[in-house]
């Protein structure tokens, strides 16, 4: 039963791969975070979520509104 739901029985998927036969590894980037000694208070931490000015990003949920 599991092999006609996923189409196996009828050999739609055979001899098909997710990955190309000589895949070649990715490299990512991700730069350094620069350290400033500027941080929230405790209070400000907490209800912000980040320890870091810098991260501290503002949402804006419906229609644009902060929060």
């Amino acid at each position: 039963m599991a092999e006609e739901i996923t189409g196996m029985a009828c050999g739609l998927y055979e001899g098909l791969s997710p990955l190309p036969k000589d895949p070649v590894p990715g490299m990512a980037y991700v730069p350094y975070q620069q350290w400033d000694a500027q941080l929230h208070s405790l209070d400000r931490a907490l209800d912000a979520g980040t320890l870091f000015p810098i991260l501290d990003k503002p949402f804006y949920g419906r229609r644009g509104e902060p929060r």
